[in-house]
């Protein structure tokens, strides 16, 4: 859509926090003609986007100077700037503590800032994931403390994000938006803002209700996976193919949804959402056995992972001096995002159990797991062929398998990459109860 033609031409929009949800939603709506002022503390963010680079694979440097220069879109580190605006989206982080509770900080000091400079008749929507009444029981009461009032004075929605990095399949604009408001005023509000964006605008009773919706998607993924990871150790023990299993099981045209095993859950959301709802559900008194043990099943695999390893190498080598070179430590493919990545976990108990760990990652040209900074190995044929395994954690586009599997004299393949490659190299994969 050129920017000329766009419905939603000269609206005045602020965006807080410019992450991997934040930066896309950002030049979407300026791509649509909104005036778009894009609002992070982080000034190394900030100072990219002003000099037209991207930090974020999804988004191109050219899209960034695309509509900087239609003078739709600006980044800052001011939040002065947000008194302008008719909408003001909070697209900020939301971890989890190290007990594994709801961390809100951001979402806290965004409502403050916000708090701080509201206008009349501006629309306030929280798309960060969050657990059911957040909108409600945490932000509405900072916001009404500047004296203004909700369903009157200003507006206040929910509206979950649906961003999947790495997927080329949809534009954010034609992933249905959820919409629900804190009054029936705010959500029609939020309605008319987001029905000339999105293809498709699914309103629901209540903030709680869009709220949920987002932890109930991300649930259903956390639990199935769990539960597939789970049949490819049994699978391992059974002698029978994992994949091949699910491939003949998807053969059937429905009550089956294929789900694919690997080396553990990883990304800001599948790991995380869920543990938000069964924070609030423990709030009331009750608990979700489901969760709970995809939980524990999640951390299973990254043990399974390393001890397999281990069994693998053997007899020619413990862990303790064994060579192990890691293919790919982001959590997803074609990815540059290391967010709760299973791989740094495997990588940190490999190098506790005394392992000489290098990795390749195309995205990560260094990290640090703990205190030991890693940077990113090439892949040479001399290289490979002085490791003892070659574990393949991400499955990225751009792997050189014919490399790999001509020079290594073991893989470990955890997400199926390597099917129909042949080579000299022995490949063991997760799930196929392949003999030691």
């Amino acid at each position: 859509m050129n920017i000329d033609d766009s419905p939603r031409k000269n609206e005045k929009i602020a965006v807080i926090g410019l992450g991997f949800v934040g930066l896309p939603l950002s030049v979407m709506l300026a791509e649509k003609g909104g005036n778009v002022t894009g609002v992070d503390l982080d000034q190394s963010k900030v100072t990219k986007l002003q000099n037209s680079k991207s930090y974020i694979g999804d988004i191109s440097d050219n899209a960034i100077k695309k509509v900087i220069d239609s003078g739709h879109f600006h980044a800052t580190t001011n939040f002065d700037e947000i008194k302008e605006v008719d909408c003001i989206i909070i697209c900020v982080p939301t971890p989890l503590t190290e007990q594994k509770t709801p961390d809100l900080r951001f979402i806290i000091s965004a409502g403050m800032e916000i708090q701080k400079r509201l206008q009349k008749g501006q629309l306030i929507i929280l798309e960060s994931s969050t657990f059911p009444g957040t909108t409600k029981e945490v932000l509405l009461p900072i916001l009404e403390k500047s004296g203004l009032h909700v369903g009157i004075d200003f507006f206040l929605a929910n509206s979950p994000e649906r961003i999947d990095p790495g997927n080329t399949q949809f534009l954010v604009e034609e992933i249905p938006k959820v919409i629900g408001g804190i009054t029936n005023k705010c959500k029609e509000k939020a309605l008319s803002f987001y029905q000339n964006i999105y293809e498709k605008v699914v309103p629901v009773s209540s903030t709680e209700a869009a709220e949920l919706t987002k932890l109930l998607e991300n649930t259903f993924r956390f639990v199935n996976i769990s539960f597939i990871n789970e049949m490819a150790i049994l699978c391992d023990q059974l002698k029978v193919n994992i994949w091949e299993v699910i491939g003949a099981a998807a053969s059937k045209p429905y009550g089956y949804t294929p789900f694919y095993p690997g080396p553990g859950i990883g990304g800001h959301c599948i790991p995380v959402d869920p543990l938000y709802l069964q924070w609030k559900i423990q709030q009331i008194g009750t608990n979700s056995e489901f969760i709970t043990l995809s939980d524990r099943t999640n951390q299973k695999m990254i043990d399974y992972i390393v001890s397999r390893t281990d069994e693998l190498i053997k007899p020619k080598h413990s862990l303790s001096t064994a060579k192990i070179l890691i293919y790919g430590i982001t959590y997803k493919k074609d990815v540059a995002d290391t967010r709760d990545s299973s791989a740094l976990k495997i990588i940190k108990q490999l190098k506790q159990k005394g392992a000489s760990v290098r990795y390749h990652d195309p995205y990560i040209p260094s990290i640090y797991i703990g205190q030991d900074l890693f940077t990113n190995t090439d892949l040479t044929k001399d290289m490979l062929s002085e490791m003892d395994c070659v574990l393949i954690l991400t499955d990225h586009s751009v792997i050189p398998l014919d490399k790999i599997l001509n020079h290594a004299s073991l893989v470990f393949d955890t997400r199926n990459v390597t099917k129909g490659h042949h080579g000299t190299s022995r490949v063991i994969r997760l799930g196929e109860g392949d003999d030691l």
